[in-house]
């Protein structure tokens, strides 16, 4: 059996991690002052950025299901006799839904997983579903180890504010620190599929320093059933202070740690400044 794995724009996966591992991303739109673009298509990172400093009016929007169906019939028409659809957590949107809405009109059988995670903690595990399908694996193994690498996986963010999370309706249990003293940085993290907060420091390199303790505490501590764990770090506005977390990481823990830009749409909600770490266990072969 050939599986096809599709996932959404959030994902944060390069066109080097799309190519290699075969994975079809249905993009998520961005509204900048009147302005649609898709992702991929003209709303990148530094489009979104822009409109940050220039405090523009920005939203956000799911793919409709058409765009899923299209996606659909094309894995299809490519040899594809079953689909694994895993996206961003159905709390922060309703791009799930979009895939499962889309679903019935599929020529062949589409799965659908809520991820419940966001950037590269949804994106490594739409590559560990991609290595498994080609390894042999049939649709319930795949999707049964997909799903048990997401539940184990930690997505951490260290906000310059939280008014963008708030401002987008995105913001969890994160809001009880809203009005916190201004000197103080939140460490949040994403809890069963919501933002939630962790801790509160007072300054920015403490809380790097704490996602930086945080991601050693989990690589060094994982779940019997996995071989490693994949580690990705993940800013937008923030290149100098997220490649000294890589450098120091990679220093600390075993295997390689990628350095990447959150995806336009997210960017959008957590705001220039922003630096996160996702750790996913890889599941044993």
């Amino acid at each position: 059996m050939s599986i096809a794995v599709v996932t959404d724009s959030t994902a944060s996966l390069t066109e080097d991690h799309r190519d290699q591992h075969g994975i079809v991303v249905v993009p998520l739109h961005v509204l900048v002052d009147g302005v649609e673009r898709s992702e991929g298509e003209g709303a990148d990172p530094e489009w979104v950025e822009d409109a940050l400093r220039a405090k523009a009016d920005i939203s956000t929007s799911r793919p409709t299901p058409a765009a899923f169906l299209q996606a659909y019939q094309e894995a299809a028409k490519g040899g594809a006799d079953a689909i694994i659809s895993v996206h961003l957590s159905g709390h922060l949107s309703g791009t799930a839904d979009s895939a499962r809405s889309a679903a019935p009109e599929s020529p062949v059988p589409v799965h659908v997983v809520d991820s419940q995670l966001i950037g590269m903690g949804l994106g490594f595990a739409a590559i560990g579903a991609a290595r498994d399908a080609r390894a042999g694996r049939d649709v319930a193994d795949v999707v049964e180890r997909l799903e048990r690498r997401c539940a184990a996986s930690s997505v951490r963010l260290v906000v310059h504010s939280l008014d963008r999370l708030r401002r987008g309706g995105r913001i969890g249990g994160a809001r009880a620190l809203l009005g916190s003293a201004l000197a103080m940085k939140p460490v949040l993290h994403v809890v069963d599929g919501e933002v939630q907060p962790l801790e509160r420091v007072r300054t920015a390199s403490r809380a790097i320093a704490r996602l930086q303790a945080l991601t050693e505490a989990d690589c060094g501590e994982l779940p019997e059933w996995a071989d490693g764990a994949d580690v990705a770090i993940h800013h937008i506005d923030a290149a100098e202070r997220a490649e000294l977390l890589a450098a120091n990481l990679a220093e600390h823990i075993d295997g390689d740690v990628d350095l990447t830009t959150l995806s336009a749409v997210v960017a959008a909600h957590v705001g220039l400044g922003t630096v996160g770490v996702a750790v996913s266990p890889r599941p044993r072969d």
